[in-house]
C-alpha cells in the first residue's frame, strides 16, 4: 500500500526523494519535523522481491534497503538541503550496517528519481570526500530507483507511537535530540491556536 501525498504549499509540485540510511524509523521522525517535508513514509527499495515483509527484508536476502520516502515542497526546501540532513542522520561510511545494525538492509543509499537528483548525490559526495568530511570513505551508493513498496502499516510513524520501545530510547531518541540541535533551524514551527 502506497500513499498518494499531492498536498502542497505553494504553486510548485511536490517532488520526492528515497533514502535508505539504517534503520527507518529514525529518518522518517526526522524529516517528518523538517520544514517543507509534506509527508515521510518508511518502505523498501532496491530489491528483487515485490511487495516483501519486514521479516523478509530483514533476512538480508531479498535486496531491498530500509527506506524512507520524502514528499517535499521545492520551494521550501531544496534536495540539496535534504541530502545535508540526510548524510547528518547517519555514518555513510558503514558498508550495510548502521551501528549494531547490520547488514545490506541498513546500507546507506540514494535512490534517485531523475538525472538531476543524481547529479547532485554525486556531487555532494564528492565534495565530502574531497572535503575529508567523514574519517573514512563515504560508502553511500547512488542508484535509480526501480521499485518502492511502503513498510507495514506499524512502521508509520513508529518512534512517534513507541517512543518507551528499548531500540527507540536507546538509539532513535538520542539520535534525533542531536538532529533537533544541529537543524533547530529547519524544522517545523508550531502552528499557532486561533483566537
Amino acid at each position: 500500500m502506497s500513499h498518494n501525498i499531492t498536498e502542497t504549499t505553494s504553486q510548485v509540485p511536490l517532488q520526492h526523494a528515497t533514502l535508505g540510511g539504517g534503520c527507518f524509523w529514525c529518518i522518517e521522525s526526522a524529516f517528518k519535523q523538517v520544514e517543507g517535508i509534506i509527508d515521510a513514509e518508511s518502505g523498501y527499495a532496491g530489491g528483487h522481491v515485490d511487495n516483501p515483509t519486514y521479516q523478509q527484508v530483514c533476512n538480508g536476502n531479498t535486496g531491498h534497503a530500509e527506506v524512507v520516502r520524502l514528499a517535499f515542497d521545492p520551494a521550501l526546501i531544496s534536495y540539496r538541503e535534504i541530502l545535508e540532513i540526510f548524510f547528518a542522520l547517519h555514518d555513510p561510511t558503514q558498508l550495510n550496517r548502521q551501528g549494531n545494525d547490520i547488514g545490506p538492509q541498513y546500507r546507506s543509499v540514494i535512490f534517485f528519481h531523475d538525472e538531476n537528483q543524481q547529479a547532485q548525490a554525486q556531487t555532494i559526495i564528492a565534495q565530502m570526500t574531497q572535503e575529508q568530511t567523514w574519517p573514512a570513505p563515504v560508502v553511500t551508493a547512488v542508484e535509480p530507483l526501480s521499485s518502492y513498496f511502503s513498510a507495514e502499516d506499524y512502521h508509520r510513524d513508529y518512534y512517534q507511537n513507541n517512543p518507551q520501545q528499548p531500540y527507540c530510547a536507546m538509539v532513535v531518541g538520542p539520535k534525533l535530540a542531536k538532529f533537533k540541535q544541529t537543524f533547530a533551524k529547519r524544522l517545523k514551527q508550531p502552528k499557532q491556536a486561533s483566537a
